[in-house]
């Protein structure tokens, strides 16, 4: 393309600055194009700055606290004397290794590569067939940039119900909590997903006195037993879960300065108070500024931008990816999506996305993971399913850790064997669920799995052991058994 005065011309030009684009822009000039990057906020999106990185510090900072306060279930060691949290000391820490790891794996690539990385605020531009984006930098300098292909990857934001007063009284997101220097004695958490557990036991575990408003269960979407007995989990760390809640209103009292939320619950109205509440029902995608009706880009009733299989929005120069589609809001689907997206829009590739086989991971204590169908997905589907649960008690690296809280459950088509979901409550359950991953992706069988190599005293081994529950009560195994 011809650039024009106080105008570029690349031929890809992507719409924000996190995983997916960055996955976008290495493939991109690995291919040799010319790439730019544009960003209105902080290089490195979501997962370094405000979710991943800093989340999943913080929470090992509550476990290694947790872990000493629970030394006792080990004979013979004393419980220390621990002392409050310091806030502020623990966030600055957290800052800092966001801070380090922006610059390594983010700032830093971008100048190794090459490709330009322009601050700004992007908006679409021109006409359907002749899109650009004018971009408004630091001081108001506006600049026109023009494309073969444009990316959009601007990402999500925490998303808040409408409930009446809670603006007026200010809330926290799973952003803003991990900005606070103070823990607040006691908070209030709505929501039962991936990160309102996450956020429910990383301030319980630090201190603060915790209840979650749930409107159905937590991990409403996950297998029952796991989440039954995550519940249970909760209850013996002194987080309250009230399920049936869904919140009417919210005020401050004048006199205590608490939040007070009035809710239905399963047990009726109740009002509950606490100091401080934090709301996490889900993200929204970050559209609203881009101008997309200009050069049409159709979006969803919630603002995702629609795309097909091949992450190509309805204009046919423009493809989007990550958190801004309606696709599963995770980093890793974000930067896989960043590669495909380059690779069909400068070669042609038309490459799918597949998510039959994607993990899925709350980094709860012990974690609760999954890899393909529950069993009532399965059933939903029309499979004639059978399924295997697995307490702990029967895993000997849980045993020995004096930690035999949680399961593992498999499902399998009942009509060959063959594997198609597995959930682990478990500590490092994550990484059985990669574990899964290859075995779903092989098509694997319990029989074949039941069969396999296993390394004693790994929690991967409750994989095994789950496969040999088809056919075997494992409660009459030796420990070792094979």
């Amino acid at each position: 393309m011809t650039a024009t005065a106080n105008s570029r011309s690349y031929d890809l030009a992507m719409i924000g600055s996190g995983g997916a684009a960055f996955a976008a822009a290495i493939r991109a000039t690995n291919l040799g194009k010319r790439v730019v990057m544009i960003e209105r906020g902080t290089v490195g999106g979501t997962c370094v700055n405000t979710g991943c990185v800093p989340s999943k510090a913080l929470l090992a900072a509550a476990e290694a606290r947790h872990v000493t306060l629970d030394a006792s279930r080990f004979p013979g060691l004393p419980v220390p004397d621990v002392g409050p949290v310091d806030l502020s000391a623990l966030v600055a820490g957290k800052d800092e290794l966001v801070g380090s790891l922006r610059g390594e794996k983010y700032l830093d690539l971008a100048a190794e590569y090459g490709w330009d990385l322009l601050p700004g605020d992007a908006t679409f531009v021109g006409t359907p067939t002749e899109p650009a984006l004018r971009v408004t930098g630091p001081g108001g300098t506006v600049e026109t940039i023009r494309a073969e292909h444009y990316l959009i990857a601007t990402g999500s934001t925490p998303w808040a119900p409408p409930v009446p007063g809670l603006q007026e009284v200010g809330y926290l997101t799973s952003t803003t909590a991990m900005e606070l220097d103070q823990l607040p004695e006691s908070l209030l958490v709505i929501g039962g997903g991936f990160v309102a557990m996450e956020q429910a036991q990383l301030f319980a575990r630090l201190g603060a006195r915790v209840t979650m408003l749930v409107r159905s269960r937590l991990a409403s979407h996950e297998e029952p037993e796991a989440a039954t007995a995550l519940e249970e989990i909760f209850a013996e760390e002194d987080i309250q879960v009230i399920r049936g809640a869904v919140p009417s209103a919210v005020r401050r009292d004048p006199a205590t300065g608490e939040v007070a939320i009035t809710a239905t619950t399963a047990d009726g109205p109740q009002e509950l108070r606490a100091a401080e509440v934090l709301v996490a029902t889900g993200r929204r995608p970050v559209t609203g500024t881009l101008g997309l009706d200009t050069v049409d880009v159709r979006t969803s009733d919630h603002g995702a931008v629609v795309v097909d299989n091949h992450l190509r929005t309805t204009n046919a120069r423009i493809w989007a990816a990550g958190d801004v589609t309606a696709h599963p809001q995770f980093v890793y689907v974000a930067a896989a999506h960043g590669t495909l997206a380059a690779d069909n829009a400068l070669t042609g590739a038309r490459r799918e996305v597949d998510h039959r086989h994607l993990p899925r991971v709350v980094f709860t204590s012990p974690a609760l993971a999954a890899v393909g169908m529950t069993d009532q997905q399965a059933r939903a589907a029309g499979i004639r399913c059978d399924s295997r649960v697995l307490p702990l008690a029967h895993v000997p690296r849980a045993i020995v850790n004096r930690d035999t809280r949680g399961l593992i459950k498999m499902v399998t088509d009942a009509d060959t064997g063959r594997i198609i979901g597995i959930t682990a409550l478990a500590q490092d359950a994550g990484d059985l669920a990669a574990a899964g991953v290859y075995i779903l992706q092989a098509g694997m069988t319990t029989d074949q799995v039941a069969n396999l190599w296993s390394p004693y005293l790994t929690m991967a081994e409750g994989l095994k052991l789950t496969a040999q529950a088809f056919t075997t009560d494992v409660a009459k195994l030796s420990c070792c058994a094979a």
